[in-house]
């Protein structure tokens, strides 16, 4: 389920994805269908490592990221979950074939 809400986005971001709900700061983002795919990915990332521990694994790996890279975006960019999300976003029907737990491979 797609919300908007300017006030659940954090400043910086355009959306955010907490499993089951999609919310995005602008109504307009709605009809985007590459950023719906991309967070799209992140709702199956979440579902597959039962929402809790998808949470748990990305702070931890942002953790690292920052200490290693000592810059925020840097750091949320290169987090193996966001590295799948980008890197397919493009891909509209990367969906229907990606196989289970697919963002290892960004690691």
């Amino acid at each position: 389920m797609i919300l908007v809400s300017k006030y659940m986005v954090p400043k910086g971001y355009t959306g955010i994805t907490l499993f089951p709900f999609v919310f995005v700061k602008y109504s307009s983002l709605k009809e985007n269908n590459v950023f719906l795919n991309h967070e799209r990915i992140h709702l199956r990332q979440q579902l597959e490592l039962l929402v809790l521990p998808f949470f748990v694994w990305y702070v931890l790996e942002f953790l690292i990221r920052y200490l290693r890279y000592r810059n925020w975006a840097l750091a949320y960019r290169n987090i193996s979950f966001e590295r799948e999300a980008y890197a397919r976003e493009d891909s509209l029907c990367y969906l229907k074939k990606r196989s289970i737990w697919n963002f290892r491979h960004y690691l």
